[in-house]
Order: structure tokens, then sequence, then C-alpha cells
């Protein structure tokens, strides 16, 4: 086999990107209190349990003799590896972390972050999103990132506002129908 189809090391670290995008240069990070402990969560299970089981497992491994061609040194240091750039990636994100509780928002009736916004397209149909940080926004659940071109639309309008949305496919008017600040469940 030709040298240009084989890795030269193969416990060189791969950079892939995180699963979160990452945020604008000098923007804070904001988060809900439920996404912080979600991540929170995340990070100590990794941490505490996962990656210790896997030492062990890859320290018998490495007992066993030969590890060029023992599946489990082998899988169990890749796996490790990936696991440690995830536990980097949220202790990064949990230090930069801001965390913003939308349920102590009182008498607002901006849109901001932490809102939960209630938007009537040109379709008729009302639509709820709930603006919160770039490492919990999920759009199956209606949570969209503060830094999505929804959400900046959406930033300090009022009920009855009308915005204007630019997308590629092209530009909709969005009639905001309710602001208000609740907790997110988890």
């Amino acid at each position: 086999m030709s040298k240009a189809f084989t890795r030269e090391n193969d416990d060189a670290e791969e950079d892939e990107p995180a699963q979160a995008p990452p945020l604008p240069q000098g923007l804070k990070n904001y988060i809900t209190p439920a996404g912080y402990q979600r991540l929170k969560d995340e990070f100590d299970q990794l941490w505490k349990e996962e990656r210790p089981a896997l030492v062990k497992t890859i320290t018998w491994a490495a007992s066993n003799g030969d590890r060029s061609e023992n599946g489990d040194y082998i899988y169990g240091k890749k796996r490790l590896r990936e696991i440690d750039r995830r536990i980097r990636f949220l202790s990064k994100h949990l230090d930069n972390a801001e965390v913003v509780d939308p349920a102590q928002r009182e008498d607002c009736d901006q849109a901001f972050f932490g809102a939960t916004v209630t938007v009537c397209g040109q379709d008729g149909v009302d639509r709820t999103y709930s603006i919160v940080g770039v490492d919990e926004a999920d759009v199956g659940r209606g949570w969209i990132s503060w830094v999505s071109p929804l959400a900046r639309a959406l930033m300090k309008a009022r009920e009855g506002d009308s915005v204007t949305l630019r997308t590629p496919g092209g530009v909709e008017e969005l009639d905001v129908v309710e602001v208000a600040y609740r907790a997110l469940d988890k």
C-alpha cells in the first residue's frame, strides 16, 4: 500500500469541530441555568465515571502484551481521546459561561436573552421560540441560539411589533404575538 494512504501516527489528535458553533469573537457565552446544569452533568459524568472506567480497561488491555493488534487497547485509546476532547470543550464553555435566569426577569415586554417569543408568520401560523445560549440551542424544541438570525431579528421587539427576518430563502415578516420570561425545562 502506498504511504499516501496510511497515517504516520495513529495517536495524533485530530481537530474535530465542537458540537456547538463557536461564539463570535468578543461575545459573552450566555446560558440558562438548565443549560448550564446539562453541560455540568455531562462534564461530571465523563470526568468521574466514563473516563476512569475507560482508563482501567486501557490499563488492563496494555498489560496483555502486543498493543498493535489489541482491539481493546486501540479502540480504548481512541475513545479516551474523544472523551478528553469533549471534556476540554465542556470545561472551556463552563468556565466562560454567564448564567442568565429568564425566570428572574420581571416586567419586561421586550425580547432579550431568555425570552420565549410567540410569532405569527405570513402563513398565519403561530410559532413559539425561546432565545437560549449557543450550547443549548435545539430547533426541535423551539430553542434558538441568541446569535441566530431569527433571534437577532426578535431582539428588542415588543408584543404587536413586526420584525423582518432575512434568510437565504427570502424576506419574511413576523408579527410578535407574545413575549414572556419563564424557566425553561431540561
